[in-house]
């Protein structure tokens, strides 16, 4: 485990290396506990570097077995070794051959980094830092090599021989051995590097691109398991015709694989015609899946597909522009889905994760810009800043261009840049360059910390036929940054009249509009529309159109009104969610009072309407008629938390909305159930979110949980069945219903691990004071382990992250157990341990008694000797 070394990075110390390495030679003999591995590298001294200037190689716990300079072994005193670096003192002045023997253990690699093995199968994973674990290298993204990679194992352990780009040779070697030879023709940097190499099913398919190119398409499971990997492979096809069609590009390999495996610390990862996956994001089908399963290995596939062009052909100069690839990349993955299903339901779901984990880490002490200037782990630099944000900044370059002048501008980047590593500088240019636009002041989205808040407040002058807006935006200090300069805002809007419809305008001043958008650039800006009929009311960052805090005045009525007729479909969702937002603080304000939350009659009324709206999409009135999660409530609120408060709260405007609604919400109900085959389409979803979201509410009343309990009896398929599930035990804890149904789940499905993940999952968000005492007893099951990076997320992630009133126990056990367990992690897996400690982050919100607690926690971590690099770096800067 790589300990904490106090080296801070920083994007103004950039410079390029001293050499280059444009060929790598590797030679791979597997063996479970010592593997071997040969690297061949041709390395030459970039133009102008001093000869004999020595060549720093970056190394991860490796053992050095051997070292040459074309084919020469160098003697003791020509180069310095250590487990993390290799310095070749006296390098020749012009190329050279450079021969390094390097052994590591697969099987102990607990850390998931480099090469390991995970379920009998040799695994790589490089990025960030990984590459430095195989074998010593100029491990940085701006070093751009073409690999060649051949692999020795015994044919009985690994039958299957994988690696980057295309096949070239394969055979025996006698004793039971064979080989394989891949080679990948695009020049990458060593992150992009991927090996795989054991016993698994395969499922084989082929797509021919739009040049009449055909492509051999693999994805490989665990055998038995090929049926579950049909979705997977239809959603690859589906992102490569997309890919093609949208942004132009198509694949550049003669095969394309995937492999899922059991133990891995992200999601995917896109290295070049072979991706990693976990297991969790491949395999998939109804008995198994829940519809939010489909769609996340629907949208994630396509990320890492879509990564070969924005990632891997143009890849990222250094780790600050990490958002380059990642924030660009799910940009494209939710048009991507926004085709394949709703677009209005796919952006309400995107800004609501933006909403619940972007904006707490923008408000919190872990607030770093989209491009951050310095770093001391760059594995905690993955984050929603980077990917969710760094999407909404893209997203907003098109609104601010258009969608034409946008994809002018992505044709030149992929022109342009194609073979390079890049710069946010170099993404910015290209736009400019097809618009004429400046846009040094819209960079500020990449170069600022902080969300930006909107102030706007409306007069109407009825015999001047002028409508005022009067708008203001302010950006408050975040670490390291105390003074912040205006940002470029682009707000789209609508001025809705009595009819539903947009009013005509005769003209504008105040500010630059331009199809529907105000362009904000100064702190205040007073916008004077003309030539309108009638009061309007004003519909406001429509589609979500900037990532900003919004104070809005505006009248309940007005809300109401948008919430039944505005035609942005967003701004209907946002209309009804603030009615309830604010309804839930003043309940959360009342309980701390000692008073009983009331909820007005227009929020019981509007809830009916929308439910029984049939004008309106399934899951789009699953997404509305759900409530406010209590830390979505609880980052309105800001501080002084008491999340026993907002659960009250909560479940009163529930119960509430269920008894005003009754007849209404179960006549739907029963209309709603499926009558054909299941489908993992948008609708069949759409209609079966809808359906458990009102058997939620109807859970609240009488015979609530016989309701539940048959439901999950009669569930054809997992969507159902966990949330009948999730119902039972969430709002009937203590029920008979609720222990038989978490019983026969168990049973049925504990042989499947990702499917038991449902059920840690379910029972770590109970709220209530006994959760923590039913998570204690879950890291005692059998089934749990403390070294598979999925369980651990299911049962302690979702203690820590999504139960609010369990983790946050007044007397801070829950803190307390926390700490433990986090500090058992990192002992085997730094990495995971550091993404756990980030559900620390906004705990200065909370109530001084839980404050005290929590800081406690906090500086119990970080008084442990030989804390990890990863883990120490969060700590550190959440208490700073």
């Amino acid at each position: 485990m790589r300990t904490d070394t106090g080296q801070v990075f920083r994007l103004e110390d950039y410079r390029p290396s001293d050499y280059l390495i444009p060929r790598t030679e590797l030679n791979f003999s597997l063996s479970r506990e010592a593997t071997r591995i040969i690297a061949t590298l041709t390395v030459e001294p970039r133009q102008g570097v001093t000869a004999g200037t020595p060549l720093v190689l970056d190394g991860d716990e490796l053992r050095l077995a051997g070292v040459s300079i074309d084919g020469k072994p160098l003697g003791a005193a020509d180069y310095a070794a250590t487990a993390d670096q290799l310095t070749i003192l006296t390098p020749p002045a012009k190329p050279f051959r450079l021969t390094i023997e390097t052994d590591v253990n697969p099987s102990t690699n607990s850390t998931l980094m480099g090469l390991y093995r995970s379920s009998g199968v040799y695994c790589t994973q490089c990025e960030a830092e990984g590459f430095r674990r195989i074998t010593y290298f100029l491990d940085r993204p701006d070093i751009l090599s073409v690999y060649t990679v051949r692999i020795e194992a015994d044919r009985s352990e690994a039958p299957l021989l994988l690696a980057n780009g295309n096949p070239v040779e394969h055979g025996d070697l006698g004793d039971g051995k064979h080989f394989a030879v891949w080679h990948d023709p695009f020049p990458k940097p060593s992150y992009l590097f991927a090996l795989v190499a054991g016993s698994l099913g395969k499922v084989a398919d082929e797509f021919i691109t739009r040049s009449g190119r055909k492509v051999e398409l693999g994805i490989y499971v665990e055998h038995g398991k090929e049926a579950l990997a049909g979705y997977a492979m239809d959603a690859l096809k589906r992102s490569m015709k997309w890919d093609e069609e949208k942004f132009g590009r198509e694949y550049d390999l003669d095969v394309f694989n995937i492999v899922a495996v059991s133990d891995f610390n992200m999601g995917a990862m896109e290295n070049k015609g072979l991706n990693i996956f976990n297991d969790k994001y491949v395999l998939a089908d109804e008995q198994t899946a829940t519809d939010a399963d489909f769609a996340n290995i629907e949208a994630i596939i396509a990320h890492e597909y879509f990564h070969n062009w924005t990632g891997n052909r143009i890849t990222c100069r250094d780790w600050f522009q990490l958002c380059l690839k990642e924030g660009l990349t799910v940009y494209r993955d939710h048009e991507f889905s926004a085709d394949e299903r709703s677009r209005p339901v796919k952006r309400i779901a995107e800004v609501r994760t933006l909403r619940s984990h972007q904006f707490p880490e923008d408000q919190g002490p872990l607030a770093h810009p989209v491009r951050p200037r310095r770093y001391r782990e760059i594995n905690n630099f993955y984050t929603a800043t980077v990917y969710e944000k760094g999407s909404e900044v893209v997203r907003m370059i098109r609104t601010i261009l258009g969608a034409e002048t946008f994809r002018a501008g992505m044709d030149l980047y992929f022109e342009r840049h194609d073979g390079e590593a890049a710069t946010i500088d170099d993404f910015l240019k290209v736009f400019e360059d097809v618009s004429g636009r400046d846009l040094s002041q819209f960079a500020l989205w990449y170069h600022q910390a902080g969300t930006p808040h909107v102030t706007v407040s409306s007069s109407y002058d009825q015999a001047a036929r002028v409508f005022t807006l009067e708008i203001e935006q302010s950006l408050a200090p975040t670490p390291s940054e105390s003074r912040k300069r205006l940002m470029h805002i682009p707000l789209a809007f609508g001025l809705v009249g009595a009819n539903g419809k947009d009013l005509p305008y005769d003209g504008v001043e105040g500010a630059t509009v331009e199809d529907g958008v105000i362009h904000l650039r100064k702190r205040h800006q007073s916008v004077r529309f003309t030539g309108v009929a009638e009061r309007p009311v004003l519909s406001f960052n429509r589609g979500f159109s900037a990532p900003i805090t919004l104070s809005l005045e505006q009248k309940p009525e007005d809300l109401i009104f948008l919430a039944g007729k505005d035609s942005d479909a967003f701004s209907r969702w946002q209309a009804f969610n603030t009615l309830l937002t604010d309804a839930l603080i003043a309940g959360f304000r009342n309980v701390l009072g000692g008073k009983q939350p009331e909820f007005g009659e227009h929020l019981q009324t509007l809830a009916g309407r929308i439910a029984a709206d049939t004008s309106l999409e399934p899951a789009f009135r699953a997404l509305a008629l759900s409530l406010p999660g209590e830390a979505d409530i609880a980052r309105e609120i800001g501080k002084g938390i008491d999340p026993d408060a907002i659960l009250a709260a909560r479940h009163a405007c529930a119960q509430t909305l269920a008894v005003a609604n009754e007849p209404d919400f179960r006549r739907l109900y029963g209309e709603l159930r499926d009558s054909g085959p299941f489908l993992p389409d948008a609708e069949g979803a759409g209609r079966r979110a809808l359906r458990n979201v009102l058997l939620d509410y109807l859970a609240l009343l009488p015979g609530g949980a016989d309701l539940a309990a048959n439901h999950f009896e009669k569930a054809t398929n997992m969507t159902d069945r966990a949330a009948a599930l999730a119902v039972l035990a969430h709002r009937h804890p203590d029920s008979a219903q609720a222990n038989k149904a978490l019983k026969q789940f168990e049973k049925q499905y504990s042989d499947d691990a990702l499917v038991l993940d449902k059920w840690f999952i379910i029972q770590a968000g109970v709220p209530g004071q006994r959760a923590l005492e039913t998570v204690k007893a879950l890291t005692e099951h059998p089934a749990f382990s403390i070294t598979n990076p999925n369980r651990v997320r299911a049962l302690i992630g979702t203690f820590a992250g999504a139960n609010q009133t369990g983790f946050h126990r007044a007397d801070g056990a829950g803190y307390r157990f926390f700490a433990d367990i986090v500090l058992q992690v990192e002992k085997r897996n730094p990495q995971v341990a550091a993404r756990l400690a980030t559900a620390m982050r906004s705990w200065r919100s909370l109530e001084p008694v839980r404050q005290g607690h929590a800081r406690e926690a906090l500086v119990s971590i970080l008084g442990q000797e030989k804390l990890s690099a990863d883990l120490k770096d969060i700590v550190e800067r959440t208490l700073a």
